[in-house]
């Protein structure tokens, strides 16, 4: 009876039991996709990371317990972070991925890891039709993005109090990053993400949906650098550095089970 190393991850916090927690499963060969989406949902995480080593880096791939997704940014981090805490790479190693969204980079730097990611600028778009009724608000800006759209509210107290109604959200998009200017100084957006369409209601921290927020806020700010607060219930900050057509995302992360899969 053969075992894999696999793992729970929180992401984007130096706390247990906060953040976004990602599944981390260390492959010895090739397997399935069905077996992979059997895993993921067993797990029932946001999402699951599968990692295989290559010569010159590791293979990624990402599931939600319903589909494969090209882009995640906290299982990355998670998977980074097991690389290193497990010593499979040195602490100075950069940790190289090769994903469906191409090359992907992460590096360690004391306590915080940081993600080399696509940038995913948003597009001008007009809002879909009833988008402001299954948000239960009415955005003041909407733009399309990779995973789906994103909506400006004119408040926190707005975006706290969202409440969506999702079978009508997954009729209308997979996927859509809510967000508003922070209104204190501790960080400069605030924003929740909602994916039915993936199979994930609401996403504790998306480091996906970072990549779109981070040109965004950037270019309404004028800023190169940001933090961005995720307002799940669980809750996430996340570091983001505009680097051309890349963003930058950093964050902590905690593993908090060690288990063996039978595979």
């Amino acid at each position: 009876m053969d075992t894999l190393p696999i793992y729970q991850v929180d992401s984007f916090t130096g706390e247990p039991f906060k953040g976004n927690p990602a599944g981390v499963c260390l492959l010895k060969k090739q397997m399935s996709e069905e077996w992979m989406q059997d895993v993921a949902a067993e797990m029932n995480l946001s999402e699951t990371a599968f990692l295989l080593k290559q010569e010159d880096g590791f293979n990624l791939r990402w599931f939600t317990p319903a589909v494969e997704v090209d882009l995640c940014g906290h299982a990355t981090l998670a998977s980074a972070h097991i690389l290193w805490e497990e010593g499979i790479l040195k602490s100075q190693d950069q940790a190289r991925f090769f994903s469906r969204s191409g090359p992907l980079y992460a590096r360690l730097e004391g306590s915080l890891i940081e993600l080399d990611f696509p940038s995913d600028p948003p597009q001008a778009a007009t809002e879909p039709e009833g988008l402001s009724a299954a948000l239960g608000a009415a955005p003041v800006h909407v733009e399309r993005c990779g995973i789906g759209y994103l909506a400006e509210l004119a408040s926190e107290k707005e975006l706290g109090r969202l409440k969506p109604d999702l079978p009508a959200l997954v009729e209308i998009t997979g996927g859509v990053i809510v967000t508003c200017r922070s209104e204190s100084g501790q960080y400069d957006f605030i924003s929740r993400f909602f994916a039915p369409g993936f199979g994930i209601d609401e996403d504790p921290v998306t480091g996906a949906a970072h990549c779109t927020l981070a040109p965004y806020w950037g270019a309404k700010l004028g800023k190169q650098e940001m933090t961005g607060y995720q307002a799940s219930a669980r809750g996430g900050v996340v570091l983001v550095r505009l680097n051309g057509e890349r963003v930058c995302l950093g964050g902590e992360a905690v593993t908090v089970i060690r288990g063996k899969l039978i595979s």
